[in-house]
């Protein structure tokens, strides 16, 4: 490979972790909290109380936020397949393209107009059929991240296909929506996911509970979803991931090999693979691979530890409004999510190099013919966007988080509350009553109009 061509390879490499990367930060919240949201609205809806439907409007405007934004790095990532994989879209483009395409049906037909639906849905819409509404955006949801764990689990284990004319074509469908290699991933990215979603709300929950914020009751509630959420969300997430290491010694065996740091094992494959593919260095990076799994499951024992404690401390009500250590505790632990699942995503696609599809298209072959400079400008842009929006989607994050229920513009309107209810949890105390949990806020009150 001449010079040029490795730089442009590199550059293309560099360009697509970045970005890839960048958004899947969107997408791990944005499914997380589309089910948290869609399991409020249900029970708002049932139980017809001001306090639940205020959590429904206070983090389904979160939600809409991130997914608002999020969306655009979904149309970017979309642009860099023909901008600098054209080699891959050439050659395989028939088989993992297809599911790309329907993911792409569903996530901007068929979840942006139920989710336009129920943003404009509050007043309007009887209130089942609202309820109805978010639960075909999460349902989507969950369809959008299987039909692109199908694309990357062919990637990763290429099934289903046979080839024609020197590239590949889908031959069995039922072989590639059943892959192996992407059942387990989606399991794997659901269970993130919803950790994601749940530390973020204990995490704001945590927060204004430190700062003794007269909504002391609306956010101990959210504090209590989000810890007992993560905690089954991430023995989920572990089993799906034993599963999937468990698989990697026969589908990949080399990545099974470098992440054990099986040196015997290395070489005989390396020789293995020299005399089927021809020369070449077949031993992905130990940094990138090893490194990667380590720190997710660093980032998941920290993880782990937090939510067990969390489901402990949460039972008791004077720790959830008062215990101050463990309000920073949460806050600082909002990364963790992230960091588990990015250098989870690093390890998963390290390790198959020096193929994109594994075992038949290295990724030398892959990459697009462009010179460095157009390599280089593309990378400039592309990853500048990112930065921005990244940086965008945190302040209005943290802006709606830190001003509280009151401030929320979703379905303002809509929710008519008695005298006695505006005020839920606000009884101008620096913290909760002592005595009696129960107040006039656990009263029920009329069903709120969707």
């Amino acid at each position: 490979m001449s010079p040029d061509a490795s730089e442009v390879l590199d550059l293309a490499r560099l360009q697509f972790a970045l970005t890839a990367g960048g958004h899947f930060l969107f997408v791990a919240l944005t499914l997380g909290l589309a089910t948290v949201v869609a399991g409020l609205q249900t029970k708002a809806t049932i139980s017809g109380k001001p306090l639940d439907a205020r959590l429904v409007r206070f983090w389904g405007q979160l939600y809409v936020i991130n997914y608002a934004v999020g969306i655009v790095t979904g149309l970017v990532m979309e642009f860099q397949f023909g901008l600098s994989w054209s080699g891959l879209t050439h050659y395989a483009g028939n088989v993992f393209g297809a599911s790309l395409a329907i993911e792409t049906i569903v996530a901007f037909f068929v979840e942006s107009t139920f989710l336009g639906l129920w943003i404009f849905g509050w007043n309007r819409l009887n209130r089942w059929a609202h309820l109805a509404t978010i639960w075909v955006v999460t349902l989507t949801a969950y369809l959008s991240a299987y039909w692109i764990l199908v694309s990357n689990g062919f990637l990763n284990h290429p099934v289903g296909h046979r080839v024609e004319g020197g590239r590949l074509v889908l031959d069995d469908p039922v072989a590639l929506l059943t892959n192996p290699s992407a059942l387990p991933a989606f399991g794997h990215v659901v269970g993130g996911a919803l950790v994601t979603a749940g530390f973020f709300m204990a995490a704001v929950g945590a927060y204004h509970l430190f700062r003794r914020s007269p909504e002391w009751r609306f956010f101990g509630r959210s504090l209590r979803i989000g810890v007992f959420l993560a905690f089954p969300a991430l023995l989920f997430t572990a089993v799906l991931g034993g599963v999937q290491l468990s698989s990697i010694a026969t589908l990949q065996p080399m990545k099974s090999a470098v992440f054990r740091q099986e040196t015997a094992e290395i070489a005989r494959l390396q020789a293995e693979m020299t005399a089927l593919f021809g020369p070449g260095d077949y031993v992905p990076s130990e940094t990138w691979t090893r490194g990667g799994a380590l720190v997710m499951l660093i980032a998941f024992a920290l993880m782990l530890y937090l939510a067990f404690a969390g489901c402990v401390l949460a039972c008791f009500r004077t720790t959830v409004y008062r215990f101050r250590l463990w309000h920073v505790a949460l806050i600082a632990a909002v990364p963790l999510p992230y960091v588990a699942m990015i250098s989870g995503w690093v390890f998963r696609e390290a390790g198959r190099q020096p193929w994109v599809v594994h075992g038949l298209l290295k990724t030398e072959d892959a990459v697009s013919s462009l010179s460095p400079a157009a390599m280089r400008t593309s990378l400039v842009v592309f990853t500048s966007l990112f930065a921005v929006l990244a940086v965008v989607n945190a302040w209005l994050l943290i802006r709606h988080a830190r001003r509280g229920p009151d401030a929320v513009a979703l379905g303002r309107d809509a929710v008519a509350l008695d005298p006695d209810a505006v005020a839920l949890g606000r009884d101008g105390r620096a913290g909760p009553p002592e005595g009696d949990a129960s107040t006039s806020a656990d009263a029920p009150h009329p069903a709120p109009r969707y």
